[in-house]
């Protein structure tokens, strides 16, 4: 069954209004007529089945019938990302909404080098993704700040998997140990972190430096296997 991801509150019987770019895709792609279903959600009121009220001239109106999964949320996982090109980062965010990751944050390390970021790309990329997946929410994308800034402002009692390419302990064992709670895996730009970066990210106490394996990474083969990591240490799959 088709599934969407609206803006509005959902209830029953309550109207529900798609974009109409959603509307194009429901009645010309998929040819959705009056009195067909469809899944609907919105992030916060869980998973509803919809009907097709009325086809209009631009847009259409869904009616909420029943809802049929209340609303849930994965693990509290945020994806740190160097910005680099952009092919790179939409498959990156794309990734990172399949594999359960809340968030996604963007950071300019000294060494990025990289196309421009169009921020509403990224967004729809990770609503579709979400879409697909069956998850409940989408994850946020956030505007690119300066890796000092983010370190400067960390969050009290979230921990932070640093993916060292110049080496650390094995990722499985050292998430075990570290135990569950709220993570946020950080990605290092093509060219790695500076040395200087690599000392302070090593020096923090919220912080646990880990290895990928033996070999050297592209940024989104690097954030799939972290995330997989992470998901098979502490996450939500083995639940």
């Amino acid at each position: 069954m088709i599934r969407l991801h609206v803006t509005s509150p959902l209830a029953v019987a309550a109207p529900v209004a798609p974009t109409l770019d959603q509307s194009r895709y429901l009645t010309q792609v998929m040819r959705l007529k009056a009195g067909d279903d469809l899944l609907v959600f919105n992030g916060r009121d869980g998973e509803w089945r919809c009907t097709v009220a009325e086809v209009l001239k631009k847009g259409v109106i869904l009616r909420a019938e029943e809802q049929v999964r209340p609303q849930t949320f994965g693990p509290d996982l945020e994806l740190i990302v160097a910005v680099v090109k952009k092919a790179r980062v939409e498959t990156i965010v794309e990734k990172a909404a399949e594999l359960g990751a809340r968030r996604v944050r963007l950071v300019l390390t000294k060494r990025t080098n990289a196309d421009r970021i169009r921020l509403d790309r990224l967004d729809a990329i990770a609503e579709e993704a979400a879409e697909q997946t069956g998850r409940m929410d989408v994850p946020a994308v956030d505007d690119p700040i300066k890796l000092d800034a983010l370190l400067d402002g960390w969050e009290t009692g979230r921990r932070l998997m640093f993916c060292d390419e110049t080496g650390g302990a094995p990722a499985v064992s050292s998430l075990h140990d570290a135990g569950e709670g709220p993570w946020s895996i950080l990605i290092g730009p093509e060219g790695g972190f500076s040395p200087e970066e690599g000392k302070r990210l090593r020096s923090l106490p919220f912080t646990t430096a880990v290895s990928l394996g033996p070999r050297i990474l592209r940024a989104d083969t690097a954030a799939i296997a972290a995330m997989t990591l992470w998901q098979a240490a502490v996450g939500d799959w083995e639940r």
